[in-house]
């Protein structure tokens, strides 16, 4: 069992940035790849970045690549969302998530745990 918390979010300006954690609980955090989802009011929840066990690899939806950074420290149960550049469209609420594979994966019926979001709001 993971359980995961986020932080982090908020209101921004177009072009700011924001740093999004997610703290998880258990002891075999270092087994499990994360992943960021987002989902913004009325349409469905969509893939963000995702990291496997070892943080060597990673992937970003094409939206986001080039601005945002995943990062994990298995010594601290801590994954990281650097966002740069951030535009309106950027806004949603942003989920953590775990799956028991170490493999990363960029569909949210992979994944087994979620925590419960956190708002982030970009102006124009």
């Amino acid at each position: 069992q993971v359980e995961l918390v986020e932080s982090g979010g908020g209101l921004v300006q177009a072009g700011d940035s924001l740093r999004l954690s997610c703290a998880a609980s258990g002891r075999t955090f270092s087994n499990y790849a994360m992943a960021w989802f987002r989902q913004a009011p009325g349409k469905e929840r969509e893939f963000v970045a995702t990291i496997d066990w070892s943080g060597r690899i990673t992937y970003y939806a094409d939206a986001v690549k080039g601005r945002f950074t995943i990062s994990r420290d298995n010594a601290k149960n801590m994954v990281t969302l650097q966002m740069n550049s951030l535009k309106p469209e950027d806004t949603a609420v942003y989920y953590c998530a775990a799956r028991d594979v170490g493999l990363p994966n960029t569909r949210k019926e992979e994944y087994n745990y979620w925590g419960q979001g956190t708002q982030v709001t970009v102006s124009s």
